[in-house]
């Protein structure tokens, strides 16, 4: 999938020390309500799914069915927008590739989410190379989770991507330039992002790159629409 490795957003990290997060680290997109957290998330998703790569969607807010519909419309954006035959669905097998792991009603735990990865890897061979983790509210959440995601990590040898709500009422900053909700736990993050509205369109920006201290200006323009890039700029 050449043609959508050109345009995903991930293309912001084309400039980053690592080209990428990474087996066993933790990246975050950040954004405020409404913006396109978990679009851009699923586009980070077809990412790995078209290179072939394994992806496990764990969803903290909305049901198995919800999140396969929302794979199933986003694909059918795709395919209108880069002009690629919808049927060719079938041949990328994202049920195949993906499996949707859905906790509500408060039902998460790091210890649910660990027997269901060896589940998956033991009984189905399904091993993960990523993990993409939606609904998690940052605010609330302690440290020592944060820590645990880590460890679940390397033991399993994923990146795990994040989303985490701003507001815009909330200006917090820390020393190193990372806003709220993510300037007190950053240094566990890898990669940190944050997608934001500059209409005409909607601008991903690299705040964290790693261990990288001399970061620059380095985001990538989104159509607001299908979240697909229209170019860097630094």
């Amino acid at each position: 999938m050449k043609k959508f490795a050109s345009v995903s957003p991930l293309r912001v990290l084309e400039k980053s020390s690592r080209k990428g997060l990474g087996p066993g680290n933790l990246g975050v997109l950040m954004a405020r309500a409404g913006v396109g957290k978990t679009s851009c998330l699923i586009h980070i998703a077809f990412d790995k799914i078209f290179r072939r790569e394994k992806l496990v969607h764990v969803s903290l807010e909305e049901g198995a069915d919800k999140i396969t519909s929302y794979y199933k419309v986003m694909y059918s954006d795709l395919a209108k927008a880069l002009n690629f035959a919808e049927d060719l669905i079938d041949d990328i097998n994202i049920d195949k590739d993906r499996m949707i792991l859905a906790y509500l009603k408060q039902s998460f735990d790091t210890e649910r989410l660990r027997a269901s990865l060896e589940n998956l890897k033991n009984k189905l061979d399904f091993r993960a190379s990523t993990l993409i983790v939606d609904g998690l509210d940052f605010e609330s959440t302690e440290r020592a989770l944060f820590e645990d995601f880590k460890k679940i990590a390397m033991e399993f040898n994923v990146e795990i991507w994040f989303s985490a709500l701003s507001h815009r009422h909330i200006a917090d900053v820390n020393e190193r330039g990372i806003p709220y909700p993510c300037h007190r736990d950053d240094d566990l993050f890898s990669i940190i992002m944050q997608l934001k509205t500059e209409p005409p369109a909607v601008s991903l920006q690299l705040l964290k790159d790693h261990d990288n201290p001399t970061l620059t200006d380095i985001s990538v323009r989104l159509d607001p629409g299908t979240f697909l890039s229209k170019g860097l700029k630094d």
